[in-house]
This record gives C-alpha cells, sequence and structure tokens, in this order.
C-alpha cells in the first residue's frame, strides 16, 4: 500500500510591484513575495481569475494572465536553495529561507515537479487551480536569490515550481490541504520544463 502523501498550503504569498536596482539599473517586479497567510497566522485570501488578492505582476508579457495566475513552489526544495544561498555567502549557514523567496505565491507540499503535469488539477477546499506551465527563472531571480548562478541551477537541478490558472475562484489559506486530480498527463512539467531552457 502506497504511503499517503501530505498534501498542503504551507504558506500563502504576495506582493506588490516596485522599483529593484539591479547592476545598477532599476527594474520594476513583484518577484519580492512575502506570507500574508502562515500557519501560525493562517489568514483567508481571495482568489481570483488574474491571481491573488493584492498580488501584483510588473510583467504581464512574462507573468501572470489568466494562465499563469498564481505560482506555486514545493518546500521540499527549500533546503536545497538555503544551502547553496549558503555557499554562496547570500545567507547565514542557519539562516532558514523564509516563504515565498522563490518568488511563489503559493508554498506546497507534496506535489514535485517530476509528479506534475499540464492539466493536472489542485481542488483547494475553496477554489481550484489547474497546472499551466512550468515558471523559467530570469536575471530577477538571480538577483533576489543574491548570486549569479541562480538561474544556472535552477535549470540544472530542475526546481522551477509550476504556474496554475483559476478554474474556481474563491479562497485559500495556509494549513490547508489540496487533492491531486491527473489529467490528461500528457506533457508533464519537469521535461516541458529541461526543453525549454535547453532552447534557451
Amino acid at each position: 500500500m502506497p504511503a499517503l502523501v501530505d498534501r498542503r498550503v504551507l504558506s500563502v504569498n504576495t506582493a506588490p510591484a516596485q522599483a529593484l536596482v539591479i547592476d545598477g539599473k532599476t527594474v520594476v517586479t513583484a518577484i519580492g513575495k512575502r506570507s500574508v497567510s502562515s500557519l501560525q497566522s493562517p489568514e483567508r485570501i481571495e482568489v481570483k481569475p488574474m491571481g491573488l488578492h493584492l498580488d501584483e505582476q510588473a510583467d504581464p508579457t512574462v507573468h501572470g494572465g489568466l494562465s499563469k495566475a498564481v505560482y506555486a513552489y514545493p518546500h521540499e526544495h527549500y533546503p536545497f536553495w538555503q544551502t547553496v544561498r549558503s555557499q554562496a555567502k547570500s545567507q547565514a549557514w542557519d539562516e532558514a529561507l523564509p516563504h515565498g523567496m522563490l518568488g511563489e505565491n503559493l508554498t506546497l507540499t507534496g506535489l514535485l515537479e517530476a509528479d506534475a503535469y499540464i492539466g493536472d488539477v489542485l481542488k483547494f477546499p475553496n477554489c481550484t487551480l489547474a497546472i499551466s506551465e512550468p515558471r523559467h527563472p530570469c536575471f530577477k531571480f538571480a538577483a533576489v536569490m543574491g548570486f549569479n548562478q541562480a538561474v544556472k541551477m535552477m535549470a540544472q537541478s530542475g526546481y522551477c515550481g509550476f504556474y496554475l490558472a483559476v478554474r474556481v475562484p474563491g479562497t485559500i489559506a495556509a494549513g490547508e490541504s489540496y487533492e491531486l486530480i491527473p489529467g490528461p498527463r500528457q506533457v508533464g512539467i519537469a521535461e516541458l520544463f529541461k526543453s525549454d531552457m535547453r532552447r534557451r
């Protein structure tokens, strides 16, 4: 009998678009997500067709829209990023990464890229989301992570997370579990991400 998988929301994270100086140039980004619903304070956050309440996307050509309304990231990868950031001297060894550090709206457990497919549905108690595509890292990700090799590390590891489209709007809160409802299972997030990164 297979072991039960703990599929759960650890944190819901949002950010306004704001100015960030990268290599002497000012860019506008909303990558700096911070927890607005945590296990300690599980506030209910509205999930709308274009994303979470009070969350913004600075560049709608690459983020946001109906197909990329919400970005989810597996918490299982956090120890990896904590280690590489510590090795790069971007943080102390004993410093934990805050939820939202990868730019994600939902910090999840129980679903890795290798088990996620385009069209799979994540059914939460009060909203339903569908996996739409992998995330592609850019220079803003490297700047926030604090070391130049961050984009390359995401490409090599395949730890990209995945975008979600909103099938049924509603609300979501940290601590909630979700059901994974398989879709057609024809295109996997891990394979698509590797293919996309090879073409770049």
